[in-house]
């Protein structure tokens, strides 16, 4: 059977994910218009900073990593890509800081598959009138599985 386009931009956004270079969690995120891809991002470090290493440290969460969402709409700001309108396919529905400049770059749609540690920021997106749809696959995360 012939996948959807929503399909196809979420198993992009999964590609991408592999190139996260955070130890904690690997995350995909795809802005696309009309089925067609603007920007891409993923998970990690800042350009030429030192990947994220978690394996061996306590930590309960990570303070270096620039998220996928907001790597993926940087780049299309760097590169003069208008983004307002399009919708945003990410592997994991966005936290509260990326919710905010999704809403403010004019994205009105956001497709996730998995879900974050909670939901404030799907609320937010919805409250300020934002799509969101799920394609979840996975149970949602536990603040003990991203620890690990």
């Amino acid at each position: 059977m012939r996948p959807t386009q929503d399909e196809i931009l979420m198993q992009t956004a999964e590609v991408i994910s592999q190139r996260g270079t955070c130890s904690r969690l690997s995350v995909g995120a795809v802005l696309a218009r009309d089925g067609r891809i603007l920007s891409t991002g993923y998970n990690g470090a800042a350009s030429g900073l030192p990947h994220c290493d978690h394996t061996d440290t306590g930590s309960t969460g990570c303070t270096r990593s620039v998220h996928a969402e907001v790597n993926a709409l940087a780049f299309a700001a760097k590169h003069g890509v208008r983004v307002e309108g399009s919708a945003l396919f990410t592997t994991h529905s966005p936290c509260l800081n990326c919710s905010y400049l999704i809403i403010n770059t004019g994205v009105n749609r956001v497709v996730y598959q998995n879900l974050y540690t909670n939901d404030h920021g799907l609320n937010l997106l919805e409250m300020a009138g934002v799509v969101v749809q799920s394609m979840e696959t996975e149970s949602p995360l536990t603040e003990l599985e991203l620890d690990q």
